[in-house]
């Protein structure tokens, strides 16, 4: 009988379980810190039916090859970079909130709020979405920590294709919001999504 909780499988469980946990908690906490108890929600955990099953789906994948081709798991060096790619994606993801601060919120706003300031300094200086930069690496990254080849891609398109919609919408608001002084803020600082301008 194959011994499905080698050594290598609770390691790779174990950081998955702690960098799922790390990362939702945190924004939680971060929310309410920088917008105060009664105005954040459960939304600001960002957990949806989607990304549940997206979840469910990875966990799926990693028992069965952990079952049928346990040699897979085995790669340790793949797995240690995505760990470094959790490590930095959640960096730079809390960098992004709480540089922001009062401007990062997890709903696009459509309205102009007073506390709402264009944010350029810090990681806003290298690229103008470090928060969807930073989801997207670390979200990749869980997904090679397991040694999950088909995950990996799925999330990565996933992710990308989700975020190749959202930043052209968010971006007609801040050009309302901030004109000519987004506009050119843009024009030097990329996004920080690939193929994303």
């Amino acid at each position: 009988m194959i011994e499905i909780f080698s050594y290598t499988a609770c390691r790779q469980l174990s950081q998955m379980i702690f960098a799922i946990i790390l990362f939702h908690i945190s924004e939680y906490i971060l929310a309410v810190g920088i917008h105060g108890r009664s105005n954040v929600t459960l939304n600001s955990l960002l957990i949806s039916k989607n990304y549940l099953l997206a979840m469910v789906l990875s966990f799926l994948e990693y028992f069965l090859e952990t079952l049928l081709c346990p040699s897979l798991k085995e790669y340790w060096w793949i797995s240690q970079a995505g760990l470094a790619m959790v490590v930095i994606g959640e960096t730079v993801r809390k960098l992004a909130i709480i540089t922001a601060g009062r401007s990062f919120t997890h709903l696009i706003k459509i309205y102009h709020e007073d506390h709402h300031k264009l944010v350029t300094h810090g990681v806003y200086r290298f690229v103008r979405h470090p928060g969807y930069s930073g989801f997207l690496v670390w979200a990749i990254g869980t997904q090679i920590m397991l040694c999950n080849p088909i995950s990996t891609i799925a999330f990565a398109v996933v992710v990308w294709h989700f975020f190749a919609k959202r930043i052209p919408y968010e971006e007609y608001f801040l050009r309302q919001f901030f004109g000519d002084e987004y506009k050119e803020y843009a024009n030097r600082v990329p996004s920080g999504v690939p193929f994303v301008k």
